[in-house]
């Protein structure tokens, strides 16, 4: 629909802990400040018009990051393929393919190659996460083996990773005020995933959840929620966790102003584990200021 918005998010680890990658494919790229733009007085856009590859590369002297919007005369996608310029993603019945074909910013070099993922187990499960149902998210591969295979930066490596996907029917500042969220890869091949939102109306929806190898999900109760130490850009962060003595920040990844990303040791249903963690703040990524920053991180080409 008009204004709506569709992404899809996969996150991965090296085994051996040194690398680290994220990439989300977006329809009606929820961060853009063109999509902002266009939709001023109301106006109805189609997100079609918006579509983006996100690729964010954590590699010791190898960190990239692109974010390139495209408008709709640069994009296709069917049920197996979505085509964001030069890149793409494919799922070819077993494994998703992503096709990287990106200049990162500031300084334009380039990020080529591919990115295979195995999901472990296939989950078809979709939660709102927020009160009117206009919002919602759901694991495809909580649990995946993912094959990186760069030629620029050289990189090569393999890991753990996880893949979900986040629609909406309306544009995030409409909802949410903001959220935590984070997943941790559990003993067994489970994944446990953690949703704290806050919304804009006050209300909070906590999702605490267990995705395990047979197809079975379980909910638990969520650890209290503690404190992580505030970003340069004053965003406050929350895990839950047992306590605040087992929460340590390993790795900040990403330090911008409206969204945070780290990987962080955390206690989880009795186990030690690493988790990926991210915050989110509307209130920042809806600045005047924030809005004018983005397009010197998010070009855009229409042609």
């Amino acid at each position: 629909g008009q204004n709506a918005y569709l992404w899809w998010y996969i996150d991965a680890l090296s085994d051996d802990g040194k690398n680290g990658i994220v990439l989300i494919a977006f329809v009606g790229s929820v961060f853009s400040p063109y999509y902002a733009w266009s939709r001023r007085g109301n106006k109805l856009v189609n997100p079609e018009n918006h579509c983006s590859l996100n690729v964010a590369i954590y590699s010791p002297g190898k960190n990239r990051w692109a974010m390139t919007e495209r408008g709709e005369k640069q994009i296709s996608r069917n049920s197996t393929e979505f085509v964001i310029g030069p890149s793409s993603l494919r799922w070819d019945g077993n494994k998703l393919i992503v096709q990287i074909e990106e200049r990162a910013v500031p300084f334009g070099q380039k990020i080529s190659g591919t990115v295979e993922l195995y999901p472990n187990t296939l989950f078809n499960f979709s939660t709102p996460l927020d009160a009117a149902g206009k919002h919602r998210w759901g694991p495809l591969a909580p649990s995946a083996r993912v094959k990186v295979h760069l030629n620029s930066p050289d990189l090569q490596w393999e890991g753990n990773a996880y893949l979900d996907s986040n629609e909406g029917d309306e544009p995030i500042s409409h909802s949410f005020h903001e959220w935590d969220w984070s997943r941790a890869e559990m003993s067994g091949g489970r994944t446990s995933v953690i949703y704290d939102v806050r919304e804009k109306n006050a209300q909070e929806n906590v999702l605490a959840l267990t995705f395990n190898p047979n197809g079975t999900i379980d909910h638990f109760e969520p650890p209290p929620r503690q404190r992580l130490p505030k970003t340069l850009w004053g965003i406050q962060g929350h895990m839950r966790n047992q306590s605040s003595e087992s929460l340590k920040v390993v790795k900040v990844l990403e330090n911008t102003p409206f969204y945070t990303r780290s990987v962080l040791n955390s206690e989880l249903l009795g186990e030690k584990v690493l988790s990926f963690h991210e915050t989110l703040s509307v209130p920042k990524l809806t600045l005047a200021s924030t809005q004018l920053m983005l397009p010197w991180r998010m070009p855009r080409i229409t042609w």
